[in-house]
C-alpha cells in the first residue's frame, strides 16, 4: 500500500475506540441475555467481530502490526457458543468420508473376515461391495478403519469432529432414531476439520516459494555467466 493510501493515526485510534465500544455492548448483551437463542447477543458478537477486523486491518496498514486475537467471522463459522460454561455431559459427532478406490481389495478383506467368522453358515455377504462394507465396519472400530483405510481399498475424503455440550446426559435410546437431527450449532464446544482443501492451499504456498527460489536461482546463474565472460579476456592474454 502506498503512503498516500495509508490510514491516518486518527483513523486507527477511532477504530480502536469502536472496538472498545463494541466490547462494552457485547458484555451488556450477554449480561441481559434472555435465553440461549438471544438475538441481541448474536448481533453484538457480529458487531464486535466486524469492529475488531476493521481495527486489525487499519493497524496493519498504518503500523505493520496485528492484534493478538482473532474473532471468527459470522458468515463462515459457527455461531457464538451459548451452552453451559461447565457442561455436565457432551456428545462427540464424527463424520468421515471415503471413496471405494479398490473394490477388489475391499471384497478380499471382507471375505477373509467372513471366512473366519462364518465357517459354518456359508453366507456370501462379502460378494458385494455393499455387503463387504457391512462386514468390515461391523468387525473393526471406525478409528481402526481410518488408520488402515488403504488396506481396505478405501481413499480418505473430508472428515470433521464436533464436540457439543449438554446440560444432562441423554437417556438410553433417546436419540438413536435420528442421532444427528437435533445438533445445536451454538452448543458446539470445539470442532476439528480435515480436508484436502487445506493440503491444496499448502501446496500452492510451497509452489509459490519454489517458483520464487527458482527465479532467484536463474538470476544467480546469469550473474555467474557474466562473471565468466569477464574472465575470458584475461585468460586469452595469458
Amino acid at each position: 500500500m502506498s503512503d498516500a493510501a495509508q490510514p491516518t493515526a486518527a483513523e486507527v485510534r477511532a477504530a480502536a475506540e469502536a472496538v472498545k465500544t463494541a466490547l462494552d455492548r457485547h458484555l451488556a448483551a450477554v449480561e441481559r441475555r434472555s435465553g440461549e437463542d438471544d438475538t441481541a447477543v448474536y448481533e453484538a458478537f457480529n458487531d464486535l467481530a466486524a469492529a475488531a477486523e476493521a481495527y486489525d486491518e487499519l493497524l496493519y496498514d498504518r503500523y505493520d502490526e496485528v492484534t493478538p486475537f482473532e474473532i471468527p467471522g459470522a458468515d463462515d463459522s459457527l455461531p457464538p457458543y451459548t451452552g453451559p460454561e461447565e457442561p455436565n455431559a457432551l456428545s462427540v459427532l464424527i463424520r468421515r468420508d471415503y471413496a471405494v478406490a479398490e473394490p477388489q481389495r475391499l471384497l478380499a478383506q471382507a471375505e477373509r473376515v467372513e471366512a473366519v467368522e462364518d465357517e459354518d453358515t456359508g453366507t456370501q455377504a462379502a460378494a458385494t461391495v455393499h455387503g463387504a462394507l457391512g462386514i468390515l465396519f461391523g468387525e473393526f472400530e471406525p478409528d481402526e478403519i481410518a488408520s488402515r483405510h488403504k488396506e481396505f481399498g478405501l481413499e480418505e475424503g473430508d472428515s470433521t469432529l464436533w464436540v457439543t455440550a449438554a446440560d444432562e446426559p441423554a437417556g438410553p435410546g433417546e436419540w438413536l432414531e435420528a442421532p444427528f437431527e437435533q445438533v445445536d450449532p451454538q452448543r458446539v464446544v470445539c470442532r476439528f476439520d480435515v480436508s484436502a482443501v487445506f493440503d491444496e492451499e499448502l501446496d500452492d504456498d510451497l509452489e509459490e516459494d519454489v517458483n520464487e527460489d527458482a527465479e532467484d536461482g536463474e538470476d544467480a546463474d546469469d550473474t555467474d555467466e557474466e562473471f565468466e565472460d569477464e574472465l575470458e579476456p584475461l585468460d586469452a592474454d595469458r
